[in-house]
């Protein structure tokens, strides 16, 4: 980002997620081998936003150690107020005069980089006070709909516990992501209210108060809805999982790898993969694993932190974890070894 225009980001990650029925705090559940909070970060660190506000609450000596490797000012929210009163906690450690404020929830694994990105360069080219992210959906229900233009304005947002039989039917829906000027935000959110059903601070007020005051908010629109929704159940977890290993096989087979049915194959985010190399059905890699070039690895094998060296064969079936194959090894079918 420039120096001109500084972005911090808030991530919200206190709240508890009951629908996911777990006891553990819902940013913490694995998607495509780590945390979804860490998913998060990680687009926001190659979108170039580095400075991070990471908002606490359930459980948040346990978030705090599973992010304890990333760069952040952690938060803590005592209370779930609502998410207005989330981004409030994070007022005086989002001091520092001008600059834009990038609201985000930790339970959003699947948005991309490139689209934070460009969500930035149209908030600075629009001029706004407020941009809002939506997208498109066939059944909105749960999400709060967006009142707006076909200018590219919003005038406000509606939730769906407060909308009317009309409004519920708007397919529009506010994806949660927010980039608003800095003084405006906090000075917006001091005026909320709790006058409504959930009896909350409702961040999404601060769109009809910079409405009153004259100032304009503008349409993000992604249409590619999966990116930027939240995950609230196991199902939708199950759903981000697919969605990311869909992508990192396809980044790998555009690099030179080949895959027989690679909707069966799982390369974890920080395995190293050379070229030519033949990945059969069912094969899983994880960890800090390192895969030379021309190396073969057969159906149903599962290797963790391991590294083969160019040319190597493992035959199907096979459990390897913390073993190095030198050049050419050829490790039989259903070999399990096990590293020191």
């Amino acid at each position: 980002m420039s120096d001109n225009n500084p972005v911090t980001a808030i991530i919200l990650a206190a709240g508890k997620g009951t629908r996911m029925k777990s006891k553990h705090a819902k940013v913490l559940h694995e998607v495509f081998y780590k945390p979804m909070l860490t998913h998060v970060l990680d687009s926001l660190h190659r979108a170039g936003i580095n400075d991070h506000i990471v908002i606490l609450g359930h459980q948040r000596e346990r978030v705090a150690d599973a992010i304890g490797q990333y760069s952040y000012l952690p938060v803590f929210q005592e209370e779930q107020l609502g998410t207005g009163h989330a981004v409030l906690c994070a007022e005086s450690a989002c001091a520092g005069g001008e600059g834009l404020v990038m609201i985000l929830c930790g339970d959003t694994p699947l948005l991309r980089s490139e689209t934070l990105e460009r969500m930035v360069q149209c908030h600075l080219q629009n001029g706004a006070a407020i941009s809002l992210m939506t997208t498109h959906l066939d059944d909105p229900f749960g999400y709060g709909r967006i009142i707006g233009d076909d200018n590219g304005n919003i005038y406000r947002i509606v939730e769906e516990k407060d909308a009317d039989s009309e409004q519920r039917r708007l397919t529009e829906i506010n994806a949660g992501v927010y980039l608003v000027d800095r003084q405006f935000l906090f000075s917006a959110l001091k005026q909320v209210g709790t006058d409504n059903s959930q009896g909350e601070v409702y961040l999404t007020d601060i769109v009809r108060i910079a409405n009153d005051e004259g100032l304009s908010v503008r349409r993000f629109f992604h249409p590619e809805a999966i990116d930027v929704l939240g995950v609230n159940s196991r199902v939708e977890l199950a759903r981000a999982h697919t969605e990311l290993q869909k992508r990192r096989n396809r980044e790998l087979m555009l690099g030179g790898v080949t895959m027989y049915q690679p909707e069966s194959v799982f390369i974890g985010p920080d395995v190293l993969v050379g070229s030519d190399v033949l990945i059969f059905p069912g094969v899983q890699v994880s960890g800090a694993s390192k895969i030379g070039d021309d190396c073969v690895i057969e159906t149903g094998s599962q290797l963790h932190d391991c590294t083969l060296e160019a040319g190597a064969v493992v035959g199907a079936y096979s459990i390897l974890r913390g073993m190095t194959l030198s050049h050419g090894t050829l490790v039989p079918p259903q070999t399990c070894q096990f590293g020191d």
